[in-house]
């Protein structure tokens, strides 16, 4: 009798684990952003000490879901290429809240496009120069592209220059300098460019904190 009711309080919680499981996911629709911030050192240490996300958080890495055979995935440019990862995977970058972008009722149209267009990246080379459209792609890099040609290549998120200059000084991050010189370009000092910060802010998205 011990063991029939031991059995059934196990088959009850498996059945409630997984249903909260899927109720998150559930929460999770195509075209989704995900913003986070992850450890990846001194490089990412310059990136959240020039750029401000939604509410004064850090975020130096995106991504956007997609559905494909019931399991979510995220579209997202790291290490060395454009690449669909798992979302389990995506969300263990990071220890720190995970925010949620959902663009607005309005502009959801775009999205299987935007879709689209990601999927047909995917092999592309991450973009180490982080210069925009040379044939490469970082993480906001992507998404800025896939809504620019969803949206009939009227832009649709925001460029702004970049700087890799330390705050109110005219001095390069050490850490900037040694990249370009590694990369063997000059810095990229003022080109336009975007980042998952400033994406944060566009008004035709609603963020939230989303628990998985």
């Amino acid at each position: 009798m011990k063991s029939i009711l031991n059995l059934t309080l196990f088959f009850a919680f498996f059945l409630v684990t997984n249903q909260n499981s899927y109720a998150q996911n559930e929460e999770l629709k195509n075209g989704d952003l995900l913003f986070i911030n992850i450890n990846c050192g001194p490089m990412c240490e310059a990136i959240n000490a020039v750029t401000e996300g939604y509410n004064g958080n850090d975020f130096n890495h995106m991504g956007m879901i997609v559905l494909d055979n019931n399991d979510h995935f995220v579209y997202e440019a790291i290490g060395k290429s454009v690449v669909k990862t798992p979302l389990k995977k995506f969300i263990s970058y990071t220890k720190d809240p995970i925010y949620l972008g959902r663009l607005k009722e309005n502009f959801q149209y775009l999205i299987p496009d935007a879709i689209a267009f990601s999927e047909k990246q995917l092999g592309v080379p991450y973009d180490n120069d982080f210069i925009y459209d040379n044939g490469k792609y970082y993480c906001s890099e992507l998404i800025y592209d896939a809504f620019l040609r969803a949206n009939d290549n009227n832009p649709f998120f925001k460029l702004f220059p970049m700087t890799y200059k330390e705050p109110n000084s005219e001095s390069f991050f050490p850490i900037w300098e040694e990249h370009f010189k590694k990369q063997g370009i000059a810095i990229p000092e003022g080109e336009l460019g975007c980042n998952p910060g400033g994406m944060s802010l566009d008004e035709k998205i609603n963020l939230r904190i989303i628990n998985f």
